[in-house]
Formats: structure tokens, C-alpha cells, sequence
């Protein structure tokens, strides 16, 4: 067994001009879920918005050794939801990794969001 971790940080002012000025880019990087998710968060939906790409960043930088190649994995295969009360999970979709475990952490203000993922490998 295997223990990797993955961090990202992202200015929210990024992720907010990307998405105003470039129409398919939430589509091409949320999913459904995701997007009506952070569109229901109003004032501070593009915090939500950066914590979910950081959170994707993370994912794929503690899973890369993983990967039989990098383009196996895209935006959309990692979804981010919440559980019932609230906390963060990784919902894998269309993509098959030996995972035992994956933790994800989430924290944004006005001008960042950050994610932690600790992953958990079967070897």
C-alpha cells in the first residue's frame, strides 16, 4: 500500500475571468453536479468554483504515478460532491484506478481556494 498526497492553489480571479470570458470553459471542466453546485452558492460561487479545480489539480497530482499515462484522465472523470453534511468526497467517473482510499480537503476566501487530496494506492 501506497500513501501520496497532492496539493493545489488557485487565484479565484482566474477561475472567474475563465469562466465570463470563455463560455465552454466551466462546461469543459465541471460537471453538471458541479455546476449547479457552485451556481447555488450565488455571492461566492466562484470560490466554489476555484476550490472544485484546485481540488481536480490535487486529485491528479497525488494519483499520477498511478496513471498509465496522464491523457487517461481528464477534467470530468474527478467530480467533486459534498456528503450529507457537508464535506468534500471524489466521485471517480468512466475511469478505472486501484484506489483503497481517497481523502479531500477544500478552503477558499475572496482572493484563493486551496485543496488537499491524500490517496491511499493498492499496489
Amino acid at each position: 500500500m501506497k500513501v501520496t498526497v497532492g496539493t493545489d492553489i488557485i487565484e479565484v480571479e482566474r477561475i472567474k475571468n475563465a469562466i465570463q470570458s470563455n463560455i465552454k470553459f466551466a462546461e469543459t471542466v465541471f460537471t453538471c453536479k458541479e455546476i449547479e453546485y457552485c451556481e447555488s452558492k450565488n455571492l461566492s460561487k466562484y470560490e466554489h468554483y476555484a476550490a472544485r479545480f484546485a481540488a481536480k489539480e490535487a486529485v491528479f497530482k497525488a494519483i499520477s504515478n498511478s496513471l498509465d499515462n496522464k491523457y487517461s484522465i481528464s477534467w470530468k472523470n474527478v467530480e467533486v460532491q459534498n456528503d450529507e453534511n457537508g464535506r468534500p468526497y471524489i466521485n471517480f467517473i468512466d475511469i478505472d484506478i486501484k484506489l483503497k482510499d481517497i481523502d479531500i480537503s477544500l478552503s477558499h476566501i475572496k482572493d484563493y481556494a486551496i485543496a488537499n487530496a491524500v490517496v491511499t494506492i493498492e499496489e
